[in-house]
């Protein structure tokens, strides 16, 4: 707040001094040409000041009009016929307030006046408060423009960051539905294991509630979670789950949108393995390739593009959501039939690249 206070306190300063600056520095061109061409007595020079102050009395009253009336907001053909019809209105009242003290120095007979007088001053000093109208309307719009883009930067920013919130928070409820019956099948058969499936179960609930305050984490961390999601679900497949995890050492700090993989791989078990009455295997490795960091999973299984888009596709469209709010075009995702009943879904992220 205190800072919005400070920004229009600058506004206000760079308007007076731009008001001041520029009138004065207008009489003082004059005085300067006059000059060249002939005599400059003393006396003139407070008419001059006077000159200068009356521009900005009558261009403050006319930027109120212009705030007030919200000029602004006015098509480009309204906006021109009014700033003419006003500055050609203060011209008028400029000169007539002049022309007094002009016949009180001497610098002005009331014999000269005519309208040819009367035309050429107003049209000379319409054009100086024209000038002015172009300056003030396109300072205003640069503002303007800019308030709108920092404000579409915001809503961007803000759309982005509920995006990724939601997409993070969507922890698939039908794996925690089956974990916890694994589990209460296990109290009474095995106790030692319940309680270690208990702990797995709490580790990616923990994991699942850190990656809120989180745009990525590192690569260990989401294998961590990954080992222990598989871990529960072989308690309901037994020997129909297999999985192998083969992960680069030097990719272990390597930072990745959390939970990105741990879908996949849960896709790949709810889409693949689990329609397989002989079950099948989950095979995931990560591994460096030029400035690209590649994670593969592949599942037993066949995929059908079409019912996978018609059915669920969640993780597949998850995936392919958050890369595009996160990297942009730096990063891509596929995912194709290999040969052997095996589906892969592969990820190629920037290998410490930056965040959108």
């Amino acid at each position: 707040m205190l800072k919005i206070e400070n920004n229009l306190m600058n506004k206000k300063e760079i308007y007076w001094i731009s008001q001041f600056t520029g009138w004065f520095a207008f009489s003082l061109v004059n005085i300067v040409i006059i000059a060249s061409f002939n005599k400059m007595t003393l006396i003139k020079i407070p008419m001059f000041i006077l000159l200068s102050l009356l521009g900005i009395f009558f261009t403050h009253i006319y930027r109120y009009i212009i705030i007030k009336q919200k000029w602004s907001s006015l098509s480009i053909y309204k906006l021109i016929i009014r700033s003419f019809i006003a500055c050609i209105l203060i011209a008028t009242v400029i000169f007539f307030l002049l022309m007094p003290f002009e016949l009180l120095i001497g610098d002005f007979k009331i014999s000269q006046f005519n309208v040819g007088v009367l035309l050429v001053n107003v049209f000379n000093f319409s054009m100086v408060l024209l000038i002015w109208s172009l300056m003030y309307f396109t300072v205003h719009f640069f503002e303007n423009k800019q308030v709108v883009q920092i404000e579409s930067l915001i809503w961007e920013a803000a759309v982005k960051d509920f995006e990724l919130k939601t997409l993070k928070s969507q922890l698939n409820p039908h794996f925690m539905f089956n974990a916890l019956n694994s589990i209460r099948a296990l109290v009474d058969e095995d106790p030692q294991k319940a309680q270690t499936a208990i702990t797995q179960l709490s580790n990616i609930l923990r994991y699942s509630l850190r990656i809120e305050r989180i745009e990525t984490v590192p690569l260990e961390d989401e294998i961590k979670t990954i080992t222990d999601y598989l871990a529960l679900e072989s308690i309901r497949f037994e020997e129909r789950l297999e999985s192998k995890i083969e992960i680069d050492p030097k990719l272990a700090k390597t930072e990745i949108p959390p939970l990105m993989v741990q879908t996949l791989v849960e896709n790949g078990i709810k889409h693949g393995i689990s329609k397989r009455t002989i079950g099948g295997v989950i095979l995931i490795n990560a591994f460096p390739k030029d400035d690209n960091v590649i994670i593969q999973i592949r599942n037993s299984g066949r995929y059908d593009e079409q019912s996978l888009k018609d059915a669920t596709g969640f993780g597949v469209q998850n995936t392919k959501q958050r890369l595009s709010l996160l990297y942009g075009e730096n990063a891509s995702f596929k995912l194709k039939n290999e040969e052997n009943e095996i589906v892969l879904a592969e990820l190629i992220i920037p290998n410490g690249g930056t965040i959108r």
